[in-house]
Parts: structure tokens; C-alpha cells; sequence
């Protein structure tokens, strides 16, 4: 009985160890032969291919982009990079009117600071006006902002006056002169780099102050190409704005069918006329006398000797006498 369950116990074992054994031959599938060069490579690029579309499909919204989205999407970016570097300079004028120019300086003044820029330069005119009338005033001030503030600062800036008379908006492209400049420093930077060495290089004191003489025109051309350099990015980083501010202009009243003044004016013009023929013939005889005195007089003495050899003559008697 013993033998028996020794037994039964050994073959529970065996077959446990057998079902183990025969477990991983039935989920492994069958051996296949492994194809080789391009046969084996196709599998594998299509699956790449899968995933690489899966995942463009997934950062687009689960759709393929085409190659003209692709195309188009690059040019935007470039279209978007090159506007972000590009070289304008923009400069605004205008003309308002207001009832005190003084207080329109310091709002643009208030303006231009608020904004990052400031006053450039403010002049202040206060125009000849009849006697007792109001004195006119003008003031001009000219305002530098960042370019990227320029619209807001020229709309904060129309609000300092009461009108807007007249503006003007222009724009200057120099992004082609700025990457023409930087092309020229590239290439006279490299041939003074050359300049260098070879006056390393130089065993004559002739050779070196030859190739010296021509480093400095190479230096002269590059502080002369950095300096129109800095100049346009100084001029294309902030914009200038130039404003006037003027008082309003006093409306005439008309004086059409008023007799008195009409007469009044009349009789003042003609006393003008009268006065301006009075000093020219001043002014006509003083010019002439000097003229008659100088000119004149010799003229009237030769006259006079003249006219007295032939008086003379003729009153000559005749040799012969008259019977």
C-alpha cells in the first residue's frame, strides 16, 4: 500500500514536469524560415513607417499632413522669421491743435516715457499777432519710442491735442543695406585677419609698413561699415515720432457792406500811394544831383565855349568895306 502511494505520488510529479515543459512549445509559434536582404527589411520599414505616421497623426489632430501642408507650414516659419529680422524704420508726423501747447508737451513727454522712449528735442514759437489780440503759440517736439511701441505711443500721443489737423506714417525698409553691411565686415574682418599674419610673417621693415598702410585703410573701412551698422539698428530699434501743437487759428469776421470801414481802408491805401510816389521822387532827385553836378557841368561848360567861338564868327567884320 505504501509501494502504491509512493508511486502515485511520483507520477503526479512526472506529469506536472511534463505539462510545464510542453506549456512554452504550444505558445511559441512555429519556426519559419528567416528571410534575408530585402524580404527581411520590408516588415520593419512598413512598422516604422506606421508609427512614424501614427505619431504625426497624433500631433496634428489624428490626420496625415500632406506634403503641401508640410511645404506650407515651412513657409510660414521662414516667411515669420525673416519679418522678425528685418530692418524698418518708421517715422510719424503730425499736427494737432490745442488751446495750450505747453500742457500737449507734457503729455507727450508723459507718453514717451511711459513707453520706454524719450524727448529728443522741443522748440517753442510764440507768433507775431496784431496789438491786442491773443498771442499764438507753437510748439514742435520730436519723440523717440521702442518700434515695437510705436502704435500705441502715436495713439496715446493724438490725445494730447484737441484735433488732429495732418498726419503722416512712413516706413523705411534697410534690411537689405543691414545684410550688405554685415557682409562687407565678414570679408574686411578676414582680410585684416590676413594683414595680420602676414605682417607676422614680414622679415623687411618696407614689407611691414606696407602691409601696415594697408591694414589701416582695411581698419578705417571697418569702423566706417560698424558705424552705418549701428546706425540703422538704432534707427530701426526706435521709431521717431514729431509732433506739432498749435493753438487754434482766431476766425475773421466778415465786414462785407460796412461803408465806414470800406472807406476807412480806401483812404488809408491812398495815403500809402501817395506817400511811396512822395519818397520816390525824394529819392529820385537826391540820385540826380550828384549825377548833374558830375556829369552836368562839364557838359554845360564846353557848351558855352562852344557856342562863344562861333558868336564870335560870326560878328567878325568883312576886310573889305561896303560901298
Amino acid at each position: 500500500m505504501r509501494n502504491i502511494v509512493m508511486l502515485m505520488i511520483v507520477a503526479t510529479v512526472l506529469t506536472i514536469t511534463g505539462c510545464d515543459r510542453e506549456k512554452p512549445q504550444s505558445v511559441s509559434p512555429p519556426a519559419t524560415k528567416t528571410p534575408s536582404g530585402d524580404a527581411a527589411r520590408q516588415p520593419q520599414s512598413l512598422a516604422a513607417k506606421s508609427a512614424l505616421s501614427g505619431a504625426v497623426m497624433t500631433n496634428i489632430g489624428g490626420r496625415a499632413p500632406s506634403e503641401d501642408t508640410t511645404l506650407s507650414q515651412s513657409a510660414i516659419v521662414q516667411a515669420s522669421t525673416l519679418a522678425a529680422d528685418r530692418k524698418i524704420i518708421r517715422n510719424g508726423d503730425l499736427t494737432l491743435e490745442t488751446g495750450s501747447p505747453t500742457d500737449g508737451l507734457r503729455k507727450i513727454t508723459a507718453v514717451a516715457e511711459s513707453h520706454g522712449g524719450f524727448v529728443v528735442n522741443s522748440e517753442f514759437t510764440q507768433n507775431r499777432v496784431e496789438a491786442g489780440a491773443k498771442p499764438s503759440q507753437t510748439v514742435t517736439v520730436i519723440a523717440r519710442v521702442p518700434a515695437s511701441q510705436f502704435a500705441s505711443a502715436l495713439e496715446e500721443i493724438r490725445g494730447a491735442g484737441e484735433r488732429v489737423i495732418s498726419e503722416k506714417i512712413s516706413g523705411q525698409d534697410v534690411s537689405e543695406e543691414y545684410l550688405d553691411l554685415e557682409a562687407r565686415l565678414r570679408t574686411k574682418k578676414a582680410l585684416e585677419a590676413q594683414f595680420l599674419e602676414i605682417m607676422k610673417q614680414a622679415r623687411k621693415v618696407q614689407d611691414a609698413l606696407d602691409v601696415q598702410s594697408q591694414l589701416a585703410d582695411v581698419r578705417t573701412e571697418i569702423e566706417r561699415l560698424e558705424g552705418r551698422r549701428r546706425f540703422l539698428e538704432n534707427q530701426a530699434a526706435l521709431s521717431t515720432i514729431t509732433t506739432t501743437l498749435q493753438m487754434p487759428q482766431p476766425i475773421v469776421a466778415a465786414t462785407t457792406g460796412s461803408f465806414g470801414v470800406t472807406l476807412k481802408r480806401t483812404v488809408g491805401d491812398a495815403v500809402d500811394l501817395a506817400a511811396s510816389i512822395i519818397l520816390f521822387i525824394i529819392q529820385a532827385v537826391i540820385i540826380i544831383i550828384p549825377i548833374g553836378l558830375f556829369a552836368g557841368l562839364p557838359c554845360w561848360l564846353l557848351w558855352r565855349v562852344l557856342r562863344r567861338k562861333v558868336w564870335v564868327r560870326r560878328v567878325e567884320p568883312s576886310a573889305v568895306p561896303h560901298e
